[in-house]
């Protein structure tokens, strides 16, 4: 402190030496910049090593690409892909089988909403029901899958409709609610299955079952049900009349059998007698070529003894009245 009041600091350290750092020594900044490089690359090649294996489980396939075009695909186990997004790795369940629900859906509960938008139709004899189907299909082909469109589930959502529409539109409202169910479900499978062989989208088509059928109301759903009554009725009466034929079938067989050789027999014996008939009259001809005169009388009293039988008659052989003259016709047409 001076003696007008006023303060002065004074450094009482040494005087510094020109040329040096008041601080200390200077760091090394070679050092530096090589421990920073070397935490980057161990960082770098930790994550690199965390992103080159990937684990594909037995459900899936893994598509790989590099640089954006496929170039593998890999099935399950642990694989190696190259980091830092040069190669990417898409997984796809193809061993599961998937399914779509039209014209109703199922939440994690079990429970069952109908969705009329969907299930509602028309029949080809212009009537209308609800049919609800299921259906199962899985991936075939995870490169297609992924790739040859945007979105194939909702292609084969969209076709698996339209062709179920077709099929109902074109069947009677009795075959869909009643015994045509396997028909329409066979018709659409193969429809189905045709136009995703065309389309290569990567699935493939299961199943495909009608879940229900009914009419929209309840008094329609109750004379349907009486209509199927009456047709297993009808069915029932069906099978005992084809029981019934199998047995009586074989005894109507031999018995026409029978008949048929009885018949036989008279056509032959038929045959036979007009055979002798005509030998007959082809030497009563010859005899009457012969003997004219003789040979009518002959067959005149022949005629006569087959006519009356029980008579007993007489020629008269002369012109007298002498009953010598009388002979019986016994002696004429040789019968007893």
């Amino acid at each position: 402190m001076e003696n007008n009041g006023t303060y002065r600091w004074v450094n009482e350290d040494k005087p510094k030496t020109p040329g040096k750092n008041p601080l200390g020594k200077m760091p090394d900044m070679k050092k530096m910049r090589n421990l920073a490089i070397a935490v980057i690359v161990v960082l770098a090649l930790g994550i690199g090593a965390l992103t080159c294996f990937y684990t594909v489980d037995d459900k899936q396939q893994a598509v790989v690409t590099t640089f954006g075009k496929v170039t593998d695909v890999t099935d399950a186990g642990v694989h190696f892909k190259l980091p830092f997004g040069i190669q990417n790795v898409r997984k796809v369940d193809v061993n599961v089988y998937q399914k779509i629900e039209l014209g109703y859906n199922t939440d994690s509960d079990g429970e069952y909403t109908v969705k009329d938008s969907e299930s509602t139709m028309i029949t080809g004899d212009y009537n209308i029901v609800n049919v609800d189907f299921f259906v199962e299909y899985k991936i075939s082909d995870p490169v297609q899958f992924l790739y040859s469109s945007t979105n194939p589930e909702m292609i084969l959502r969209n076709l698996i409709q339209s062709q179920v529409r077709n099929v109902v539109g074109s069947s009677t409202v009795d075959s869909v609610l009643t015994d045509g169910k396997e028909n329409i479900q066979m018709q659409v499978k193969d429809m189905v299955a045709q136009i995703l062989q065309e389309y290569d989208i990567g699935l493939t088509l299961v199943d495909v079952r009608i879940q229900d059928s009914e009419p929209p109301t309840k008094d329609v759903i109750e004379a349907f049900k009486a209509v199927e009554t009456a047709k297993q009725r009808a069915e029932a009466v069906v099978n005992d009349a084809k029981a019934y034929q199998n047995a009586q079938l074989p005894k109507a067989e031999a018995d026409a059998d029978k008949l048929i050789r009885n018949a036989e027999y008279l056509r032959q014996k038929r045959i036979n007698e007009a055979y002798e008939q005509v030998a007959m009259f082809n030497a009563m001809y010859a005899e009457y070529a012969r003997n004219p005169e003789i040979t009518k009388s002959r067959m005149y009293y022949e005629a006569i003894s087959q006519i009356l039988p029980d008579v007993k008659v007489y020629i008269n052989t002369g012109s007298g009245d002498d009953v010598n003259m009388l002979l019986p016709l016994e002696s004429l047409t040789g019968s007893k």
